[in-house]
């Protein structure tokens, strides 16, 4: 795997700016691949990876990038929890580690950098060089990833019976006899004009 500061330097680029969060997620992204025993996320252990993220936040990207797993390969899959964490899951072995930002590192980033006055700034340095238990919490875990989220071609496809769009990997929700898309089911996020 490549070096710290090259990880870091790719994925600012990819980012668009240099933050605490991309330095979180790089270091994570090292730390969980080499507990699932992963040395070639891009190349040839590919498809053995998946990352569940649980945050849409800097450190996403910045996991994104080191791993090489996407939302449009399947190989990601973000669950909603505002948490800074993620769990990486070696799909050969079942091997899974959930790794969580410590809140106390913000708290910890003042003693590495105490000339630093911008907290921020602070944190960006501090979390470079902090040691990985001050800055993370890990747990071996048993990741439930259900088939229709795995990576690969659709399990299936049907077609709603409200608005005729194809509905992919068991989306559909069945209601009164009809399957229907989740927007014609009454969980749409937009409203059409």
């Amino acid at each position: 795997m490549d070096s710290f500061d090259n990880l870091l330097e790719i994925s600012t680029k990819i980012h668009g700016h240099i933050c605490a969060g991309q330095v979180i997620g790089v270091r994570m992204s090292m730390l969980g691949l080499e507990r699932i025993s992963i040395d070639d996320p891009k190349g040839a252990d590919r498809k053995k990876l998946y990352v569940l993220v649980e945050i849409d936040r800097c450190a996403t990207d910045a996991i994104q990038s080191v791993t090489g797993c996407s939302l449009g390969k399947r190989s990601m899959r973000w669950m909603d929890f505002g948490i800074m964490a993620a769990t990486f899951v070696n799909l050969e072995t079942g091997k899974a580690v959930r790794i969580t930002a410590r809140e106390e590192s913000r708290e910890l980033s003042k003693k590495y950098y105490p000339a630093l006055a911008n907290k921020y700034q602070q944190q960006l340095e501090a979390y470079k060089i902090m040691p990985e238990e001050e800055l993370f919490s890990f747990q071996d875990v048993k990741a439930d990833i259900p088939e229709c989220d795995m990576p690969g071609r659709p399990l299936r496809r049907v077609q709603c019976d409200g608005c005729g769009d194809y509905v992919q990997d068991c989306r559909e929700v069945e209601q009164d006899g009809k399957i229907l898309c989740r927007a014609c089911a009454g969980q749409r996020y937009y409203t059409p004009l």
